[in-house]
């Protein structure tokens, strides 16, 4: 019998990758241990990132996946340990850069402990998409989350930053269930049907009302930005909180590079107020690029459609703005359900009205709305 050296066990795991960084465990130095023993036992040992690993059964799957295919292998006996504080500290520098280092970089826009906002730098290929309404109730949050599902299933990696600090409602609506991992100081932001969240709904106690004023708001946001480990993302949506008050500001002074997509209902009303959210972007100069309206129509049981909200508010304000009414979303109580459920009806009902609607609207933004600039922060004029 062919007898597996250490080098080829290394080799193949090296595509097994941790579920949370998306690296490979042997380039993260998470593999300690790799020998195949005289019983044809593969004894592996993998040093977690941290003590308690939410995803520890998930590296275990992956391993002996990996592992179990190769001639000489009979069975595996994978065994853990926990990286040291030093081991994190080198971790967190080698995967997010170290704070200290880039303090005195001179960075122009926020940072927090010296760090500068990634998504502020023009070499990023990360799209901010600020998702901003005048009112609430206008089901935004619903939107941010079927959108970045939609975004998610057509290959791009997604973040959303859920930055209404009062009434956070991501995490519940993307299902969510553990909190974000910290490995020295980095928060890895959990993740559900392909895309990454960070929330005050993480941090405070249940039940318990966020009572802040600006300058907490100001902090948290930059801590969402600079301490949260994105992994740089093609598309970061920011669920805005409704209106047009502090955290507004802070978002258009952390991301210059930031597009506004503004949600309104066909009702003269909501589309009134919808107006003042894009005024709002207009005053500190982020581009509205398109509107999106929800609760369009409802489709009863003799399918005809009744437009319950009154129509054309969606239409009238793209006109008013001179930007692409960029989709009409049905009201289903699908929708409703599957964000008090954690069941995205983008991800639950592929083939639904609501999901083919969000499909089409996430694909017009990655692909027709797509920057014509490239950016490289090698190319300078002097």
């Amino acid at each position: 019998m062919t007898s597996v050296s250490s080098e080829q066990l290394i080799e193949a795991l090296r595509p097994v990758e941790d579920p949370e960084l998306h690296r490979s465990i042997v380039d993260l130095g998470m593999l300690r241990r790799a020998e195949l023993d005289g019983d044809g036992t593969a004894q592996i040992l993998v040093a977690l990132t941290v003590a308690g690993c939410p995803l520890r059964n998930e590296i275990q799957n992956r391993v002996t996946a990996a592992v179990l295919p190769l001639a000489g292998v009979e069975s595996v006996n994978l065994e853990f340990t926990v990286m040291t504080d030093d081991e994190r500290e080198e971790l967190r520098k080698t995967l997010h850069g170290d704070a200290a280092a880039s303090a005195g970089h001179g960075h122009a826009h926020g940072h927090a402990e010296g760090r500068a906002i990634p998504f502020a730098e023009a070499g990023s290929k990360t799209r901010p998409l600020l998702i901003s309404s005048g009112k609430g109730g206008v089901g935004k949050s619903s939107v941010t989350t079927n959108l970045a599902v939609a975004l998610a299933q057509q290959g791009h990696s997604v973040g959303v930053v859920d930055a209404d600090i009062y009434g956070y409602s991501i995490p519940r609506m993307l299902g969510t269930d553990r909190p974000p991992t910290v490995i020295d100081q980095m928060l890895v932001p959990p993740e559900q049907w392909g895309v990454r969240c960070i929330s005050m709904g993480y941090f405070a106690p249940p039940g318990e009302a966020v009572i802040w004023r600006g300058p907490m708001l100001h902090k948290a946001l930059e801590q969402f930005l600079t301490d949260v480990f994105w992994d740089d993302p093609d598309f970061l949506l920011i669920d805005m909180p409704p209106g047009t008050g502090d955290i507004a500001l802070s978002l258009s002074q952390y991301l210059p590079r930031g597009e506004v997509f503004v949600v309104t209902t066909p009702q003269p009303a909501a589309q009134k107020v919808a107006r003042l959210s894009a005024a709002m972007a207009e005053k500190v100069n982020l581009p509205v690029r398109g509107i999106i309206e929800n609760m369009s129509w409802f489709t009863g049981d003799d399918g005809k459609r009744y437009e319950l909200f009154g129509s054309g508010g969606g239409h009238e304000l793209a006109d008013e703005l001179g930007v692409p009414l960029l989709g009409q979303l049905p009201l289903v109580p699908a929708i409703r359900e599957g964000g008090d459920e954690g069941r995205p009806i983008t991800a639950i009902e592929p083939d639904s009205e609501s999901a083919k609607a969000f499909h089409a609207i996430a694909e017009q933004i990655a692909v027709e709305m797509r920057p014509k600039k490239i950016f490289s922060p090698e190319l300078k004029v002097i």
